[in-house]
Order: C-alpha cells, then sequence, then structure tokens
C-alpha cells in the first residue's frame, strides 16, 4: 500500500500539490460558517431520570424551570418608583416574546414568596424566565433578548445570566479563544521548525501542512454539523489537533527524507524510504490516535460523541495530508528542501564554531540513553516512584458540571449575574431541585404532607409547592396553584449547597430519600449533574477496555511482541497520572488560579479527564509507535542477542531523540496556546496535554522505556508461537528488513543525529 502512494506521488507530485491547493481552499470556504453551527450543551442525556423529569416540565407545565435570569440592580432599592416601573416592563416583554414561559419576578410574586427574588440588600431583583429551545436556539434567542432589555438607565441596570446566556457567552468567548490560540501557537512553532531544521524551507513545509489541517478541520466540522449535533467545544480540540499531529507527522517524513538524501539516494529513492518507512510510523499512529478517539462513541452525550467524530476526521486528515502531500512537496523540492539554512549565518555573527557532524552511536542521545541502561533498575525505579507522586493528587479528585463560573466575570456578564446570585441573595433559584410527580391525582393534602417532610430535610432552605411554601416543616407562604394540574404536580426545593459538589449530591440523596405520594422523578443542576456522573461511571471500563484492546492489536501488528504493547500502555499510563494529578492540584484545588486566570469551584468537569485520557492516550503512543519503529529496524538488521537488543534501543533513542523531542515541544507549544482560552476547563485541557506530551517524551522516551527495555532484553520481542505466525500472515510487513545503514558522518546533520 505505502509503495503505491510513493508511486503515485513520485509520477504527479504537481498535480497532487495543486489538488491540495484547492482543496485547502474550498475547505476554507465551507468551513468558515462551522462555528454557527455547533453547540453549547451536549452534557446530558434525555432519557436520564432528569432529562425525563425537565421534559415532563416543559410539556405539561410551560417550562417551569427557569434558565434565563434578569438581575435588575436599582440604586435607591427595588422597591422604588423606577424599580417598579422597570421591573413591570421587563416581565411585560418577556411575557409577550415567542417562546418564552413561566415568567416571574420580584414585583409579581405574592408578597410572601418575593423575597426569594430580592437581594439581601434590596438593591437587586430577579426576574426569571423559560426561553424555549435546544442548546443553539434558546442561546440565540436569550441573546436577543438581552440585548434589548440590558443596559442602564435612570440608575436601574439590567443584566442577564442563567444557563442560556451562560452557553451563550461560552460560545462566543470559545470563538475569540481559538483566533488567540493559532495566532500564538502558529508563529512560536515556525521559530521552533527554523531551529529544529536550520533551513527556512524545510522548516516552513509542517508548518503549512500544519495550516492545511486546520482549514480541512473547519471543513470537516462543518460537514458533522450537517448530520449529527457538535460541541463547540470540539472547534479548539480538532483544530490543535490537526495543527499539532500535522506538524508531528510532517516533522518525521521531513526528517527522514532529509536524512535519505545524506545517505546519497536520489529524490525519488528518497522519497520512496520516507513512506516506506516514516510513512508506516504516520500511519499506525494515526490508527492508534484514531482508535483512542473512537472509544468516545461509547457515551451517550453529544459533548463527547462529537470529539470522537471530529477526533476521527482530523487524525485522517493529518495523516493523509502526511502521507500524499508532504511526498509531493519533497518530491518537488529535492535537495532544495535544505535552502536557506539560517542558522549558519547566526553562528558566523556570533562567532561560533562551525557545527561538527558526529555519527549516532557518538551522539549525546546516544550516550545519555547508554548511561539510562547501565543503571537501568535504579532509574526505572526513581522515574516510575517520581510519577506516582505526580499522579497521587488525582486519588482527591472530585467531579462536577461546569456552571458560568468557567468563565471570568469581567469578560462574561451571564458570571457576574452567577456570582450575584450565589452571595446576595438569600434562596439561589438557579440552584433548586425539582421533585416531578407524573400522573399525580392525589389532591393538595398529599402534596402539602410531602413538602413539609422535604423542608425538613438537612441543607433544605424551603419547598414551594401548590399547597404552599413550607421551611422547616411549616407552611410560611400561600400556595401557588399552577404548580398542579391534571397531568401531575412538581414542587421546587431550595438550598444553599453547591449543585455540583458532593454537598449537592448529598442533598439530593437526602431529599430522595423521602416518601413520596406518587412516582417521583427528580431535576435540577444536582440531578443532572449526578445522572451524567452515572452514565459517564457506567460507559467508562467498556471505553477503558476499547482503548486497551485496540492498542494491544495495533501494536502487535506493528511490532510482532505481546510484550512491548503491554509496556507501552503501562508507560502510556504512568504519563497520564502524572498529568492527571498536576490537573488536580492545579485546576481543582487553585493553585496558580491567579497567574492562570480562573476560578476554582473546587471539583472538575469530569468529560475532561475523559477527553484528555483518550486523546493523549493516543498521542503518547505516537510517540511510542516512532521510537519503536527505529529500534525496531536496528533489531532486524542485528544479530538479535541482548547485547544487540541495547544497542538497539540506543541507536533507535540516538536516531529519533531529537526529532520527538522537537515533535513534543511543537505539539506542546499548541497545546500551551489553549491556556489563553478564558473557558477554565479548556485551559485544563490544554495544560494536561501538553503536560501528558512533554512528560512523555522526556521522563518516559529517553529514561523509563529504555531502562526497562535493557532490563527484558530479548523478551522485549517476544510472542507466543501462534500469534508470532498470525503476525507473519496479516502484520504490516513493507519493507521490514531496511537496508543496512552507515556510521559514516554525512554531509549535513540529519535531523535525527546530535551535535558535539
Amino acid at each position: 500500500m505505502l509503495d503505491r502512494i510513493a508511486s503515485f506521488v513520485i509520477a504527479r507530485p504537481r498535480k497532487v500539490l495543486v489538488t491540495a491547493f484547492t482543496i485547502a481552499i474550498l475547505a476554507g470556504l465551507f468551513g468558515a460558517t462551522a462555528i454557527s453551527h455547533m453547540k453549547a450543551g451536549g452534557f446530558t442525556t434525555a432519557d436520564s431520570e432528569s432529562g425525563r423529569a425537565s421534559e415532563v416540565l416543559d410539556q405539561d407545565f410551560g417550562g417551569a424551570e427557569p434558565n434565563l435570569v434578569l438581575l435588575v440592580d436599582a440604586r435607591d432599592g427595588v422597591d422604588s418608583p423606577e424599580a417598579k416601573a422597570a421591573g413591570a416592563r421587563l416581565v411585560d416583554t418577556l411575557s409577550s416574546a415567542e417562546g418564552v414561559a413561566s415568567v416571574q419576578s420580584y414585583w409579581t410574586a405574592p408578597p410572601d414568596l418575593a423575597g426569594a427574588f430580592r437581594s439581601r440588600t434590596a438593591h437587586s431583583a430577579l426576574i426569571t424566565a423559560n426561553v424555549d429551545g435546544d442548546d443553539t436556539s434558546a442561546p440565540k434567542r436569550a441573546a436577543e433578548l438581552a440585548d434589548d432589555l440590558t443596559g442602564t438607565t435612570d440608575g436601574i441596570t439590567v443584566r442577564a445570566g442563567g444557563q442560556t446566556m451562560a452557553y451563550h457567552d461560552i460560545n462566543a468567548q470559545v470563538t475569540k479563544d481559538l483566533a488567540v490560540a493559532e495566532a500564538v501557537a502558529i508563529p512560536i512553532s515556525a521559530i521552533v521548525l527554523i531551529l529544529v531544521f536550520g533551513s527556512l524551507v524545510a522548516a516552513l513545509l509542517p508548518l503549512g501542512i500544519g495550516i492545511f489541517a486546520i482549514l480541512t478541520t473547519l471543513a470537516i466540522l462543518r460537514t458533522l454539523t450537517l448530520v449529527t449535533d457538535v460541541s463547540i467545544y470540539a472547534l479548539n480540540m480538532t483544530t490543535a489537533l490537526g495543527l499539532a499531529l500535522a506538524i508531528d507527522y510532517s516533522l518525521f517524513m521531513v526528517s527522514r527524507f532529509r536524512e535519505e538524501l545524506d545517505a546519497g539516494r536520489e529524490v525519488a529513492d528518497a522519497v520512496r524510504r520516507t513512506v516506506q518507512t516514516a510513512g508506516r510510523t504516520v500511519l499506525y499512529s494515526a490508527l492508534v490516535v484514531a482508535l483512542s478517539m473512537s472509544a468516545l462513541i461509547v457515551f451517550p452525550l453529544y459533548f463527547l460523541k462529537s470529539f470522537a467524530y471530529s477526533g476521527l476526521a482530523v487524525v485522517a486528515a493529518a495523516a493523509l495530508a502526511a502521507l500524499i502531500v508532504v511526498p509531493a512537496c519533497l518530491m518537488t523540492l529535492g535537495h532544495r528542501v535544505n535552502s536557506l539554512d539560517l542558522r549558519e549565518p547566526f553562528r558566523r555573527l556570533l562567532r561560533m564554531p562551525p557545527r561538527q557532524v558526529v555519527p549516532p552511536q557518538e551522539s549525546r542521545w546516544y550516550r545519555g540513553v547508554s548511561a539510562v541502561m547501565r543503571h537501568a533498575a535504579p532509574v526505572a525505579i526513581a522515574v516510575t516512584m517520581f510519577l506516582l507522586l505526580l499522579g497521587a493528587p488525582f486519588l482527591s479528585a472530585q467531579f462536577g458540571y461546569p456552571d458560568e463560573r468557567v468563565v471570568p466575570a469581567a469578560v462574561a456578564e451571564s458570571r457576574a449575574v452567577g456570582d450575584s446570585l450565589r452571595q446576595n441573595f438569600e434562596l439561589d433559584t438557579g440552584g433548586s431541585s425539582i421533585a416531578v410527580l407524573p400522573g399525580y391525582t392525589g389532591g393538595q393534602g398529599p402534596i402539602g404532607d410531602y413538602a413539609a417532610e422535604l423542608s425538613q430535610v438537612p441543607g433544605v432552605d424551603a419547598v414551594t409547592s401548590s399547597a404552599g411554601t413550607y421551611v422547616e416543616g411549616s407552611r410560611v407562604a400561600s400556595p401557588l396553584p399552577n404548580m398542579l394540574n391534571d397531568s401531575g404536580a412538581y414542587l421546587r426545593i431550595t438550598g444553599q449547597s453547591d449543585p455540583f459538589a458532593k454537598a449537592g449530591a448529598r442533598h439530593l440523596e437526602a431529599v430522595r430519600a423521602v416518601p413520596s405520594p406518587g412516582e417521583v422523578l427528580f431535576t435540577g443542576p444536582a440531578a443532572v449533574n449526578h445522572d451524567s456522573l452515572d452514565v459517564l461511571a457506567g460507559r467508562l471500563p467498556l471505553a477503558l477496555g476499547l482503548i486497551v484492546v485496540s492498542t494491544l492489536v495495533v501494536l502487535f501488528l506493528f511490532t510482532g511482541s505481546v510484550v512491548l504493547p503491554v509496556k507501552a500502555i503501562v508507560l502510556n499510563t504512568l504519563s497520564l497520572s502524572a498529568a492527571f494529578g498536576a490537573m488536580v492540584w492545579i485546576f481543582q484545588e487553585g493553585h496558580f488560579s491567579d497567574q492562570l486566570g480562573f476560578t476554582p469551584t473546587g471539583y472538575l468537569s469530569p468529560t475532561m479527564p475523559l477527553l484528555m485520557f483518550c486523546l493523549a492516550f493516543g498521542m503518547s503512543m505516537d510517540y511510542e509507535v516512532f521510537l519503536l519503529s527505529r529500534i525496531r529496524e536496528e533489531w532486524l538488521m542485528s544479530g538479535r542477542t541482548a547485547a544487540d537488543n541495547t544497542r538497539a534501543v540506543a541507536m533507535g533513542v540516538a536516531r529519533t531523540g531529537r526529532i520527538f523531542t522537537a515533535a513534543a515541544v511543537l505539539m506542546a507549544i499548541v497545546f500551551i496556546a489553549m491556556t489563553t482560552a478564558q473557558v477554565s476547563f479548556m485551559k485544563m485541557f490544554g495544560l494536561g496535554l501538553a503536560l501528558t506530551v512533554l512528560t512523555d517524551a522526556t521522563l518516559i522516551r529517553t529514561c523509563l522505556a529504555p531502562a526497562l527495555m535493557k532490563m527484558m532484553g530479548r523478551a522485549n520481542w517476544w510472542a507466543p508461537k501462534p500469534l508470532a505466525a498470525l503476525h507473519a500472515r496479516i502484520g504490516l510487513h513493507e519493507h521490514d528488513e531496511p537496508a543496512p545503514a552507515t556510521d559514516e558522518p554525512a554531509p549535513r546533520l540529519p535531523a535525527h543525529q546530535g551535535a558535539s
């Protein structure tokens, strides 16, 4: 297959490049509108208990869950004539707006219930409403209403918050963050590539492929929005992943091409050999990353599913670009790929001595990894203990779904409104739990008894129902008849517990334990959080199993060994545990929150570790495959003794260490650029992946992996006879037997060698 790809490209490189350029232009034009077709939700499932309860409320009670909150600040108090007039105007406007239901406010509520809508200082009051629509249409409609209703007039300031406005603000911020991240990542990546290659031409090639991947990614995302829901958060991940993988794969290909040229091959032969060797590595790497991402499909949340779909598509785009477009560029450039070397002028300017070319076995990489293998056991133990220590904080991880606190108050009005609700109001109506009794026909008496019992649960401040409002078992306010009809009844349970924290879970468990007068379904933030965590926990073993099994199979097909795939999974888990521990220490416990610009809530978004695990696991395998491919080449050329295994490991690291370290730095730059995002869990996503990649390329690939391979010796390449025979039949053996490499210095410094 790879031979056919090479022959196709070698025969018509310019046609391939013209086609690729045309695709990039069309993809950019088509994908430019992708953002406007994405959604901000996807954290819940409709078939959960909370989902069914919300559906009953929407259908039978006119949208009793408020998702739009107007915070009215009055300089002279909420009972001033100006505040009353403003409140009446706002309520009338909302009540008459299309798709808006269940409008309530301080000024229209019964006097004995109005206190829930007034702040402690009596200078702020609330208006709540339910805006109809899904995660795309409801935020847009709420934003249009907010544009007309918010602002300051005659000492009255109106601000908009609630779930719909939080989603709208996050959508807008994600779009801005993407532009900033790309503006940071691309120029810094260009500088690093120039330092790696020296040649300006060679440096710009991976960057050009990265831009090609971004454009095709946008088109892929736009196409996916035509057939399924796609989370807007997938935009940052897929563009970052597309850029990172395209640069990564291109770096491997260009480095190998320069190596083949320096070995004396003609351009066409060098391109063919590059596709056969580095192309094989890219193919397997892409397969591992794609299989890791595909595990997200098992989760029934479209937030995660959209990452799986878009991740698969962007990995395919990056791999195809590396296997087809990069060889076409190399075939066209030939030896000019080494043109415009910018390092030598700087050396002369700084009066530095000329660069000395050394064979791989005399490079710093070879000497360093040989030293590691001479002390293999102590190094393996020390590095393992260090990584476990870094990962220890993850043992205390807490999970809860994000709210408007994921963005700073300075950039999102919905965050400022949410902060005011938590700090200035006795009852946070936005965090209430709702007990829904579908089909209830028992009358007011049992409802009142149920509400009274609920109000006595520790942590419950008040229970509002059709029989009245109850506090500590006593009715303190008049009934709300609209909470009971022929379709059933519902009760609102208000407390001060953070619905997304452990206290919120305990509060929900306690109210669920109260006997109800009929079938009861719970919804509200705490119930939604509980149901979603249950769904994720239930599907997690299947997802992890798919990742492990698929990785074992692919690496077995790649290496023919059953030992190396197991080792790779263990090492990847160690590098991920260190990054996850850091994420808990930083984003859950709040260290460096001021420097990074986020608000710690005491828990992590549960979807982020899942997403990071699937993606980082695949990317770590990227370097594992790249390193193993060169070690395997050396092993196949050797006498296959224990000493040959040790030399193969050292030579493999010597030939690839500079490249996979540069690739890790470039990938880390792309992900670190995401820490400029204002959305906190996107900061966590970017920083976590950057730490994983850097840990993997340093401690894992240059210390722990060589140490373990030295300790295992020839057993690294062992497989039971039946599996060895199976690998001989179905493994990818295209040019497994490489031509013997010369250890003589080359005229130029190949990208994989070191300099003394």
